[in-house]
């Protein structure tokens, strides 16, 4: 593919120096590259400029929209197809080749990606992982990211990340995948979902009080594959020993035993950050999302210092 396929891509970014020129690498043929960055303060710019990127900088309000959202509204798109991909994520030639030929057909307003998602050097194949299908490549003015009602719960970050896009039209599916590999270590792995558990125990709590869901694609049984997702969502945050039940789900009755020792530990950390919700959930519900809540009825013990002091006197 000698010319540019006419497609902006989006890419949310901050201090992902690590990810950054494998994803971009990938990117080369599309026709304008965007990374809105978070004021990194590693050598993410820089590199995305080697690359031929345009960078703009987003300072998140505390409310929405969040980067993505802010970015679909904000940008100076040149083309209709935008493309939304992570720093931690690769478009394959054969997904370009196909993208090349299917934004010429107007029948779909966009496109889902299914996802293979890479861990500990193995392609997590089973316990549900894969098909994991995103929506990404869609006319930019007709698709925004759904409003869950969580930017304001604190230490969530400035991205949507498990949001899904609510899209005006058809859509229709990629037959190649996407590349879900990041190249940092286990830490920003535990880092990263110590947020999203943040996030998952508001959406949690506000599934369980009933909430207002009209600013979302809903949650439906008989819907594409996220609808039907978020469907189950509903059923299983009622459900008691959650751990324990996200370990046998993944790892035996999806089967990511077979994704050997890789699968295992997978598995292993689902289960954690399932008990991370669990916690953040009831922290949520019985003391509004603070670790302790100061109680002024109840009499405070002087210092034994103080004390020491008026005896002395």
């Amino acid at each position: 593919m000698l010319s540019k396929i006419p497609v902006s891509v989006l890419i949310p970014a901050k201090n992902e120096e690590a990810n950054l020129p494998a994803c971009l690498a990938s990117l080369q043929v599309a026709d304008e590259i965007f990374l809105v960055d978070s004021q990194s303060t590693d050598r993410s710019v820089e590199i995305a400029e080697s690359y031929g990127a345009k960078v703009v900088q987003f300072k998140f309000n505390g409310s929405w929209p969040k980067k993505k959202n802010w970015s679909l509204e904000n940008l100076p798109f040149r083309n209709e197809w935008v493309l939304i991909v992570d720093c931690d994520e690769r478009i394959t030639p054969e997904s370009w080749a196909e993208i090349a030929e299917l934004i010429k057909n107007d029948e779909f307003n966009g496109y889902y990606i299914n996802r293979r998602v890479f861990f500990l050097g193995k392609w997590i194949r089973h316990g549900g992982k894969y098909p994991d299908w995103n929506l990404r490549l869609f006319k930019h003015q007709k698709g925004r990211y759904e409003n869950l009602n969580t930017e304001d719960i604190p230490n969530t970050g400035d991205n949507e990340v498990h949001e899904h896009v609510i899209l005006q039209g058809k859509v229709g599916y990629l037959k190649n995948d996407m590349l879900h590999e990041d190249f940092r270590d286990l830490y920003h792995w535990l880092e990263r979902h110590n947020r999203y558990s943040n996030w998952e125990a508001r959406v949690y709590f506000n599934l369980l009080a009933g909430k207002d869901n009209s600013n979302t694609i809903g949650a439906n049984l008989f819907g594409d594959a996220v609808q039907r997702k978020r469907f189950l969502k509903t059923v299983w945050v009622r459900l008691p020993f959650k751990p324990l039940l996200r370990f046998i789900l993944f790892y035996i009755i999806q089967r990511g035993f077979l994704d050997g020792k890789a699968g295992y530990i997978y598995g292993r950390l689902l289960s954690q950050y399932e008990y991370q919700i669990g916690v953040k959930l009831y922290e949520l519900r019985t003391l509004g999302g603070k670790l302790n809540v100061a109680n002024t009825s109840k009499s405070v013990p002087k210092p034994v210092n103080q004390e020491v002091e008026k005896t002395a006197i």
